[in-house]
């Protein structure tokens, strides 16, 4: 099958839990991400709010219905394809340190029960069954009698327009202070969602690599290490299964680092010239890296053999390898 499309492809991205759609995201230099359906041949709809071409694509692992893309201009959006517009900005200035925290398991119902009573009494004014504390608050407030009761029903329906718990609410993406908001100070050229879809990784033309919270759309502020990376090419990110490693294409190297740490845990070096893509088998533990030098290098664990020729202390199989086969 052949799509067309209106300009270079950066990126294209198709979901591996999907069992109801067979749908291909592609990127563009052009602003807007269309969806190629294998089945009908061609194009289902767009999905439009970057300002320039979207380098980077990515499903996520814990929703067959959920897409995230990555554009030259800095954004990084969550879209469901079932709805209208974006729904999540994700900005760099709102962070949260750390890992998720977990749930307070101090709270009990009675606590539970006050939140929703003073949300119930903030938003309608009135309540059944309230505790004293909450009666107070509420006799307090004055009373609006003739023209202004009038006003204030008509200032609440107008607000139930947009934000009412009935009426359908803006999606923050499409709201002009989300919609200014950037993941890194260039393009995100790559995008990768941990195996329990509960972290995005993100690497952009700034040379930074940042930890994402998916629940939350927090910056979780972990400090990678330096790195470089090309500002003008969409990288493949790959992860381990128990998301613990993440491996970036840094230039002509490709480099291994803690995803919770940010530390590098090792450099591969190998190609010629700039990598661009990583893959992960976890089936057979090995890593595939793409290279502009036209090579595929597969790097694999030490064998058994080898490591028990490490353990010896003889070193012969590690100084063979480490040997220097080029003539002068």
């Amino acid at each position: 099958m052949d799509f067309k499309m209106p300009g270079k492809v950066y990126r294209t991205a198709m979901s591996s839990i999907a069992t109801t759609h067979m749908l291909i995201a592609a990127g563009s230099t052009d602003v807007q991400v269309r969806l190629c359906d294998i089945a009908s041949g061609a194009f289902t709809h767009t999905l439009s709010g970057h300002r320039d071409g979207v380098m980077s694509l990515e499903w996520s692992t814990s929703s067959e219905w959920i897409l995230v893309t990555g554009g030259c201009d800095g954004a990084i959006r969550f879209w469901d394809i079932r709805r209208a517009g974006c729904f999540r900005v994700l900005d760099q200035s709102r962070s949260q340190l750390g890992r998720r925290p977990p749930l307070a398991e101090s709270t009990s119902k009675k606590d539970t029960t006050i939140i929703g009573l003073l949300c119930t009494t903030s938003c309608e004014g009135s309540v059944t069954g309230q505790s004293s504390s909450v009666k107070s608050m509420v006799s307090q407030r004055r009373i609006p009698l003739g023209n202004e009761m009038k006003q204030l029903r008509a200032h609440r329906k107008s607000q139930n327009l947009t934000r009412g718990p009935v009426v359908q609410r803006l999606h923050p993406g499409l709201s002009s202070s989300h919609n200014r908001a950037t993941a890194h100070y260039g393009a995100v050229t790559g995008l990768r969602a941990t195996g329990d879809g509960m972290y995005l990784l993100s690497s952009g033309s700034d040379s930074r690599l940042r930890l994402w919270d998916v629940d939350s759309g927090c910056n979780t502020l972990v400090n990678f290490e330096a790195m470089r990376l090309q500002p003008t090419k969409a990288l493949q990110l790959a992860v381990t299964q128990d998301s613990s490693l993440v491996f970036v294409p840094c230039l002509a190297t490709v480099k291994a680092y803690d995803v919770r740490s940010g530390m590098t845990f090792r450099t591969f070096r190998g190609h010629y010239e700039l990598v661009n893509c990583c893959c992960l088998s976890s089936q057979d533990q090995e890593l595939y890296t793409g290279s502009n030098d036209r090579q595929i290098l597969v790097w694999s664990p030490a064998s058994p053999v080898i490591a028990e020729v490490e353990e010896d202390g003889k070193g012969g199989w590690d100084s063979v390898a480490d040997q220097d086969n080029w003539s002068d």
